[in-house]
């Protein structure tokens, strides 16, 4: 896998730097029918992401699979190293992929291999499950991504993507492939409603894995609504947009809404992934709105932002996962309520998961927030739209993604804080200890990759003009017109942004406070402070993640079915009974799983009942079936 993901590096950033594209044919399946490859720069970008998330998982690996050979969990290896394998290699070749046959072969091997990952720990129930579901939703996506190549090819003449390229498609089934695909892609990628599957599938994975399932996988969707949109279909419309901008708004939203309510570590994680995947796709919208409207310059800021945040939340939340996976090696806790204390007991650890959660909140000097306020950047260029709706709609979701940047902070000073902040919870979060190196350099390069990014955005942007050219035949010329350390995505005089001096005034704010404070300091007499009596403190009397978030889950309580409880224990009889305990019981449900997947599998099942009685168990009524179906095909052939 190291050697995998270096190659992916080298590869990619090879055709990215040089602004090559690379083709070629093997002469494989079928006679008439060849594979068709071809790295250019879009596909080299995402294999730079996924070389960056392969390399970290090898690292971290090792030392991590350790708690697979014993114990009461324990699973063979082999069957994760080869899964693990096969899941990077369709990640791989999909991305080399020139033709909709090489595609769908890897996108389906990806898939398989991420089932098998998932189901990885299949003595559990749940693990079985989320499997199941993962792959169902997986199989429906495929199934409509072959709708919208088949569009493509019909029009085309061919599977192979230069064919599609020269589809003469009228605005109707261009529609109809641009909606083919985003709901396709889009199933992968986690969006709503599409996103039941991940908050299920990421948690029970080994942690590894749930980093590049998060930070490559996801992506790979992304990459399918990219390549296609803009580049097989080529002319967007604007209509194209909205659709994409709102549903994108509404993931971004009730991805982070639905992530506070999580006590779960990883599901908590998880559901970020639908806020940050919502984000990329508000940009795409945006994108595409510029683009149908005529204003291409803008169009490509609003693509640069959102191929930027998808590059930075597959470092930041690969950053965030292994940080998580350490947490569970160490005290094979993964519920933030029996947790506390661990920054003293795993202080790299808790350093990387402090990276990772600052950088997913937006907070300068990381990188998560250069691509978020580049997409704020290309929402307040709104007012160069002609159509009015269009100008009203644009800052509605501004200001719907500033809200969410606040809630995700807030989430994140809740996991942070519960976690490693505070007194252990725990026997196991007590005796907690730091984890193997390779896990930390796992982490330690994830983490580095955030803080450079973020420092130096301006080269990583300029890098990255290829990919807008080779889609949009535009790119930002005025993003390095003050030098490498302003970064000026419209002009100077509209908007400029420098990290370097972002991060030399931190240090000097943050050195000289220290020296003020340090130099008048009087020595602190250390004690307990007055407690009313109630004796020392313990973690009993500390804030839990539920009591955390209860204000938010007050404001918006119809995002969710929310069922609490209150169970008072008490003793004696007659009149005189004594409380000796109480328990709070919440659960939170996701409305569209109760709202649409529930009726439709009641649905599908009622469907089944009412169909089974055509199963009779005789074989002669089989024979019967075959027979009347072999009369009609042959009556339907000779018309």
């Amino acid at each position: 896998m190291f050697l995998a993901g270096v190659g992916c590096i080298a590869g990619g950033g090879w055709v990215l730097l040089a602004n090559l594209t690379l083709t070629d044919q093997l002469a494989l399946g079928l006679p008439w029918l060849e594979w068709h490859l071809r790295l250019d720069p879009l596909s080299g970008f995402f294999l730079l992401l996924l070389g960056a998330l392969t390399v970290a998982a090898a690292l971290y690996g090792p030392a991590y699979t350790r708690e697979f050979v014993h114990g009461e969990d324990a699973q063979p290896l082999p069957p994760l190293g080869l899964f693990t394998a096969t899941f990077v290699l369709g990640m791989q070749m999909l991305l080399l992929a020139d033709d909709a046959l090489v595609f769908m072969i890897f996108w389906e091997l990806m898939s398989l291999s991420g089932y098998f990952l998932v189901a990885y720990q299949h003595q559990h129930t749940a693990n079985r499950h989320a499997a199941f579901l993962y792959l169902l939703l997986a199989h429906v996506g495929a199934l409509v991504i072959l709708l919208a190549f088949g569009v493509l090819a019909a029009f085309g003449g061919g599977l192979t993507f230069d064919a599609m390229r020269a589809a003469p498609l009228t605005p109707l089934w261009a529609t109809l492939a641009f909606a083919f695909t985003f709901l396709g892609f889009g199933t992968k990628a986690g969006m709503v409603p599409l996103h039941v599957w991940l908050p299920d599938a990421h948690p029970v994975a080994p942690s590894h894995i749930s980093a590049l399932m998060s930070g490559a996988m996801l992506k790979m969707g992304i990459y399918g609504i990219v390549r296609v949109s803009f580049d097989l279909i080529g002319e967007v419309r604007w209509e194209w947009g909205v659709a994409m901008l709102v549903v994108g708004t509404a993931s971004a939203l009730l991805g982070v809404l639905y992530a506070l309510m999580q006590h779960d570590l990883k599901r908590l994680l998880a559901y970020h992934s639908i806020e940050n995947i919502g984000i990329i796709l508000m940009g795409l919208g945006m994108a595409i709105i510029f683009l149908g409207s005529g204003h291409p310059l803008l169009g490509t800021l609003a693509l640069v932002a959102a191929l930027y945040h998808t590059l930075n939340h597959a470092l930041f939340k690969g950053l965030l996962f292994l940080a998580a996976g350490a947490v569970l090696y160490r005290t094979h806790e993964r519920d933030l309520e029996h947790m506390g204390g661990l920054i003293r007991r795993m202080p790299v650890t808790a350093f990387m998961f402090l990276v990772g959660s600052v950088a997913i909140s937006a907070l300068p000097p990381f990188n998560g927030f250069v691509s978020e306020w580049l997409t704020f950047q290309a929402a307040l260029q709104a007012p160069a739209l002609e159509n009015g709706v269009l100008r009203m709609l644009l800052p509605i979701a501004a200001a719907l993604l500033a809200l969410t940047g606040a809630l995700a902070a807030a989430c994140f000073v809740k996991a942070f804080g519960i976690a490693f902040l505070g007194k252990p919870r725990s026997h196991h979060v007590a005796h907690a200890r730091e984890v193997p190196r390779g896990m930390l350099l796992g982490m330690g390069l994830l983490a580095l990759l955030c803080l450079l990014l973020g420092v130096l955005p301006t080269p990583m942007i300029e890098t990255m003009a290829p990919i807008t050219q080779l889609l949009v035949h535009h790119a930002l010329p005025s993003a390095a017109a003050q030098g490498w350390l302003w970064l000026t995505p419209i002009s100077p005089q509209v908007a400029s942004y420098s990290a370097p001096f972002v991060v030399l005034a931190i240090v000097v704010v943050f050195g000289l406070g220290y020296l003020f404070l340090k130099r008048g300091a009087v020595p602190a007499r250390r004690c307990y402070p007055w407690d009313c009596g109630f004796g020392q403190l313990n973690h009993r009397m500390e804030y839990t993640s539920t009591s955390f978030t209860q204000p938010i889950r007050r404001v918006f309580g119809a995002v969710w079915k929310v069922e609490e409880e209150v169970e008072k224990s008490t003793s004696g009889s007659g009149a005189i009974r004594r409380l000796t305990g109480i328990r709070h019981h919440l659960h939170v449900s996701d409305w569209s799983w109760l709202k649409v997947y529930v009726p439709l599998g009641h649905l599908v099942l009622e469907a089944a009942r009412r169909i089974g009685f055509i199963q009779t168990g005789s074989i002669h009524t089989y024979l019967k079936y075959s027979f009347w179906t072999l009369i009609f095909l042959l009556w339907v052939v000779s018309l």
